[in-house]
Formats: C-alpha cells, sequence, structure tokens
C-alpha cells in the first residue's frame, strides 16, 4: 500500500454549511481511482476554481475537496500502455477539480483518456502559463478562422481583456494577424492591453447598458468571457456573417437579447467547450500553442503563486481584480 503524503488545497464543508480552506496533507490512497499517477509541477487559477474554493454547487458537490481544473506534470506510476513513468504530461477540462481531486494537490489520479501528452517544445511551466485558458482562447480564435474571419476583414473584439482567456486571446489575435479592439473595465490597463496587442481599447461602461434591437455593425468576429449585457451589445454591433464566440460568464450568466440580429445579419453564437472537446481535439489544439501565443510576452502578465499564497489570492479572481494569470507552483 503506497501512503506517501502530499501538500494539497484542501476546501471544506462545515456542519453550518459554511466552507473553510486550508494546505494540508493528504496520502496517494486519498485520491480517487484512475489510470494515471501525475505528480503535478504546476496548475493556474482559472475563474471556476474561484467558484470551487467557494462552495459553489454548480461546480462542487462533493467536499472535502481540492479544486484546480488543470495540471502539468509528470507521470509517476501508470497502468496504461500509451504512458511511461517519467512522460511530462497535461490534463485539463472534463470534471477535474470539480469533483474529482484537482491540481491544487502536489498529485492526480485520473482516467488515460484525461492525459495530452505535452508537446514536444513545449515545458510544463508553459503548459501552465497558457493553461485552460490558452485553450479556450485557442478554441474561440480557430473558430473564427474555420468560420472563415481572416484578418484582412475587419476588426476582432475581445470582452473581460485584461483577464485569463482574454489576455490570450488579444496575443493570439494580434499575432495571426487580425486587428483586436480591447473591451476592460480597467482604465488603468490600456497601456498593459496595447502591449499584448491590442489596437484599441473601450472602457465596458460603453457595453453595459441595455442594448438596441440592431445597431451599428462594428465587429466581424467577437470573443466574449463575460456574458450579460456586455455580449447582448456586441451581438448587435456585429456584422453580417460575423462569429461570436461565447467562452465565459465573468459578469452574468444571463443573456437577454432578440432574433433581430439574427435573422437580418446571419450572424452565429458559438458556445466554446474547453471542458469536454475530444482528446485528438486537444492534442491538435495544444500542438498549435508555440505557434499562436509569444511566450515571452506572455510570461510578463503572469503572477507565480505558491499553495499557501493561494489561501489569500482566489478571492480577487471572483471579484475580478485579477490581469493575465496566476501560475501555482507546486513545487514552491
Amino acid at each position: 500500500m503506497n501512503e506517501k503524503s502530499f501538500h494539497a488545497f484542501v476546501v471544506s464543508k462545515t456542519k453550518d454549511n459554511s466552507y473553510t480552506r486550508e494546505v494540508t496533507e493528504r496520502k496517494i490512497n486519498d485520491l480517487p481511482e484512475g489510470d494515471v499517477l501525475i505528480r503535478v509541477r504546476y496548475s493556474s487559477l482559472n475563474y471556476k476554481d474561484g467558484l470551487s474554493c467557494i462552495g459553489n454547487p454548480g461546480v462542487t458537490r462533493n467536499f472535502p475537496h481540492t479544486p484546480g481544473i488543470e495540471a502539468s506534470g509528470e507521470v509517476e506510476k501508470t497502468r496504461d500502455s500509451r504512458f511511461k513513468v517519467g512522460d511530462f504530461v497535461i490534463v485539463t477540462g472534463y470534471n477535474l477539480g470539480m469533483d474529482i481531486s484537482g491540481g491544487f494537490g502536489q498529485y492526480i489520479r485520473v482516467p488515460a483518456d484525461w492525459v495530452v501528452p505535452l508537446p514536444k517544445g513545449l515545458t510544463s511551466k508553459e503548459a501552465s502559463i497558457y493553461g485552460v485558458a490558452g485553450f479556450t482562447a485557442a478554441l474561440s480564435v480557430n473558430a473564427l478562422k474555420k468560420q472563415g474571419i481572416y484578418p484582412e476583414d475587419g476588426d476582432i473584439l475581445v470582452t473581460g481583456a485584461t483577464g485569463g482567456v482574454g489576455s490570450v486571446a488579444v496575443i493570439a489575435l494580434n499575432k495571426m494577424g487580425y486587428n483586436v479592439t480591447a473591451v476592460t473595465g480597467k482604465d488603468s490597463k490600456a497601456d498593459y492591453l496595447k502591449s499584448l496587442g491590442a489596437k484599441s481599447i473601450i472602457n465596458r461602461k460603453e457595453f453595459d447598458k441595455d442594448p438596441r434591437l440592431i445597431d451599428k455593425g462594428l465587429w466581424d468576429g467577437v470573443v466574449d468571457t463575460v456574458g450579460g449585457k456586455i455580449l447582448a451589445n456586441a451581438i448587435v454591433q456585429t456584422n453580417p456573417n460575423g462569429i461570436i464566440a461565447v467562452c465565459g460568464n465573468a459578469n452574468t450568466n444571463e443573456l437577454h437579447t432578440s432574433v433581430i440580429p439574427f435573422m437580418l445579419r446571419g450572424i452565429k453564437l458559438w458556445g466554446m467547450d474547453s471542458a469536454n472537446c475530444s482528446i485528438k481535439r486537444r492534442e491538435f489544439i495544444w500542438g498549435e500553442a508555440k505557434n499562436l501565443i509569444d511566450f515571452n510576452l506572455l510570461e510578463k502578465s503572469i503572477q507565480i503563486v505558491s499553495l499557501e499564497e493561494l489561501l489569500e489570492v482566489y478571492p480577487k479572481i471572483l471579484k475580478g481584480e485579477i490581469s493575465g494569470r496566476v501560475l501555482v507552483d507546486l513545487k514552491k
């Protein structure tokens, strides 16, 4: 019996239905059954992780629990011939960090079908800097291109642009030659967004209002990470045959709109599912990471924290107080 111990960020539910968080010791045998045991080197803080940390029942129902919807590290034990001990791998999505012990622990154990080999030329640290946010941004960028929206067609709008998905989307779109307009509520981050590649900055107040039935067409494509009125206004401002990639709800789950812009302009609203896409799709998207992103640029916008520091940092992502990416170093 393997009684090896490791450290993990654990959320527990109390008798009065409140929640506590601590970094504590766990045993390998505490982990769920799975084909592959992975020593986690890095994870990242995502909005969904913040919700799990506060016990949101739409994200996590079983406690005590270790959040972390992504992990990069190396195989320590495997029952699947596709992997061998020492392989560097990535796990994102599925039920990791939701109801399966996640990347905020130094070990995870998961089904082999969840595991993606680390692409050549990519380090474990880079994989987690990119992470679910980069993966989701890449799905969104690929959706625009797949539907025939090319750099020469016009402007692309990115909402929630200082967040994890938004900031990576700005970098990737700029690198591909698109003209990017970034929406943010943080005027102090204008220079930061321009350094990532945004050509224009719009304050979110201009979008956070009741939309018209139809508005002047401004955008050939949209990457939306926030939902609500901001998404509703982006919809009515999208040009004929434009694409809106919906990949977040940082503002709200609700969307109040009409069929008018869809009928009159033939625009498409396309949801991005980073949690459940096929392993082949995952391997392709991860393989494209180096081509889509300037990691030297992206690394300038990260904050690196330990598990202990994560106790202080996680509330900020729920308050919209984080720009860029928060990398969790499980070796610290």
